[in-house]
């Protein structure tokens, strides 16, 4: 990237930390005129959005309203709110024609849009690209955020802290590791309106599909300034994830859209022992329930008796993934685990994505709008992450909110930063636990 635009100022109208789907879209949909910082942990591409398989759920006409909306309730056991998953499902067109617009490419029949179906869902309504329909979005987000010249990225810069005083957010301290993790590199940026994109907590979990860095550092950092959060121990294990280990630790997910397009669990002796097409934490406990039955650590998930030409053409990715660990999905059992994937609970905002402390606001995985409830129906939380960062760019509009004056600002800095860190990924830890024990 440009060295110019490497350059950290003291002030900026909105700083974004995360580059996800939720993050690089809310830079885009921004108006062009803000000063916009984009910061994420590692590549602008290590995010857990360019990790999704399976696809985004679009409403495929008006007929499909009460369909679409029953299956999110359904499988969120009726804890969700029903007011954001209306908002998610009545904006999804609109978001899919913006990806369409950032030549997103998504898989067609012919002329027309491919839809799959997956777990829970009682009809096809999941556009995707392949089985990389994350890679293919953020992708072409990237491409767009690059382009802007509003837009300043700073990759392997971590936020440290936020600067919240008295109920308002003034920014947040970003660490841009140039010199270790001592104070020298670590420095306050000041912004009108802070936008946390941070993604999961997978990070926190032994076996988990997210990157290991994903460990809930936004969530970590907010209690220590008494920030409202909603079920923490709203945690979803994917049923499907590869039984091999990985030298990053990181369990290679097997997208739900396999078994939409018909595969089979199975038991030691081949035998099917559930309905596939269950919501996920049904399916996950099916699984988890057959394993300390059988008193094994895995079970498995067949193809072999779909067509292995649509098989290898609809999952390329997986295939070749699978073939590289000595398994060929058009033929073999492959054996499966359920795996940490997805956190429902989080930081709690309203239907305007804001937090509980002014010009501060949370999207993605790492907030809780309640579309969701206690269980992520499959391939949501593309959608869910980029309707509310459209939703976040709406809300601060021109950016005419009245600003401040930054030589009347200042920020203690003298922290053991280590200490901070450890600190709050513990207490996350904790509150998790607390939650799941209280209810």
């Amino acid at each position: 990237m440009d060295d110019e635009r490497q350059k950290l100022k003291n002030k900026y109208q909105v700083i974004i930390v995360g580059t996800g789907a939720a993050g690089l879209f809310c830079a885009l949909a921004l108006n062009p005129k803000l000063s916009v910082l984009l910061v994420t942990k590692k590549g602008i591409k290590d995010c857990n959005s360019y990790l999704a398989q399976g696809g985004m759920c679009v409403l495929r006409d008006p007929d499909d309203f009460e369909d679409f909306m029953a299956d999110t309730l359904k499988a969120g056991h009726y804890e969700n709110r029903e007011e954001s998953v209306r908002t998610m499902i009545l904006r999804s067109r609109d978001i899919l024609q913006k990806l369409l617009d950032y030549r997103v490419d998504f898989d067609r029949e012919g002329q027309d849009l491919s839809y799959t179906r997956e777990g829970g869902h009682g009809k096809r309504r999941i556009v995707h690209c392949k089985d990389e329909t994350g890679k293919a979005i953020v992708e072409k987000l990237v491409d767009q955020v690059l382009e802007r010249k509003n837009i300043q990225v700073l990759e392997n810069t971590e936020m440290v802290d936020l600067m919240i005083k008295e109920g308002t957010c003034y920014g947040a301290c970003l660490n841009r590791h140039l010199e270790g993790d001592s104070n020298k590199s670590i420095q306050p940026v000041f912004a009108d309106f802070t936008v946390l994109a941070t993604g999961g907590i997978g990070g926190l979990y032994e076996n988990s599909t997210n990157f290991p860095h994903i460990c809930g550092d936004a969530l970590g950092i907010l209690r220590n300034y008494q920030v409202r959060t909603d079920h923490l121990d709203y945690i979803q294990f994917h049923p499907t994830t590869l039984f091999v280990e990985e030298e990053d630790g990181r369990r290679r997910l097997m997208t739900e859209a396999l078994r939409g397009e018909g595969a089979y669990l199975l038991d030691r002796h081949g035998n099917r022992f559930t309905d596939e097409l269950q919501p996920r934490d049904i399916v996950t406990g099916a699984i988890l329930r057959l394993m300390e039955k059988e008193k094994t650590d895995h079970v498995y998930l067949s193809m072999a008796h779909l067509d292995p030409v649509r098989i290898k053409n609809r999952f390329p990715y997986i295939y070749a993934m699978c073939l590289e660990r000595g398994y060929d999905l058009t033929k073999d059992s492959i054996p499966i685990v359920p795996g940490q994937h997805y956190h429902m609970g989080g930081i709690h905002v309203d239907q305007r994505s804001r937090t509980s402390i002014d010009r501060l606001y949370a999207v993605g995985e790492c907030a809780c709008n309640g579309v969701h409830g206690k269980n992520r129906l499959a391939s949501n939380s593309l959608l869910e992450s980029m309707v509310f960062a459209q939703i976040i760019a709406e809300d601060i509009g021109q950016g005419d909110k009245k600003s401040w004056d930054l030589e009347n600002l200042s920020w203690p800095m003298q922290r053991n930063w280590a200490d901070f860190r450890e600190k709050n990924q513990k207490g996350l830890r904790e509150a998790i636990e607390k939650n799941r024990l209280e209810k």
